[in-house]
């Protein structure tokens, strides 16, 4: 009979722990970004380098998190022809969108990634690292409907697994 107690609790604890991871990573961390916020503003690199170059944004909903730089998620209408995008901004090539929490419900990470493949979309680099070894990735429909996120760029992922910067990247942070 104690044996089965036993059990019980710990199983309990094992669902109340389970719970709290997933609350955590599914809620507890992110907060919404208001549209006067400096990290609403969108940017785009030009072609022919230089700094990037802010766009107008519309309708602007975003979240992020403290915790970490990739859980940036934003959805928002742009005003201008994704044909003028294209021949003004620097096209990102084989970017596949972060899945975003499902109480997030305008950014659909399949829907984006779906849309890249076909060339129903086309994805942007917004600016590269936004913060070290991270960049904005900016997707734009041909109605206008767009999308950003983070993700790790190729100076990151040497950088974050303790390794030195290859050459052509900016100094690691200490």
């Amino acid at each position: 009979m104690k044996g089965k107690i036993i059990a019980m609790v710990i199983v309990g604890v094992a669902l109340l722990v389970g719970a709290g991871v997933y609350y955590a990573q599914v809620y507890a961390y992110y907060q919404p970004v208001p549209a006067d916020d400096p990290r609403a503003e969108m940017r785009l690199a030009p072609l022919g380098g230089g700094t990037p170059e802010r766009i107008p944004v519309e309708d602007f909903r975003g979240i992020d998190a403290d915790s970490s730089p990739l859980r940036f998620r934003a959805c928002f209408m742009l005003p201008i022809s994704l044909a003028t995008l294209t021949e003004t901004f620097v096209i990102a090539e084989g970017v596949e969108p972060l899945i975003a929490p499902g109480w997030f419900d305008c950014f659909d990470a399949a829907e984006i990634g779906k849309a890249l493949e076909g060339g129903e979309a086309v994805a942007f680099i917004g600016e590269k690292n936004i913060e070290y070894g991270i960049d904005r990735i900016v997707a734009v429909f041909r109605d206008g409907r767009a999308f950003a996120w983070n993700r790790i760029n190729s100076c990151g992922e040497v950088v974050f697994e303790g390794k030195p910067a290859p050459a052509g990247c900016p100094p690691a942070p200490n």
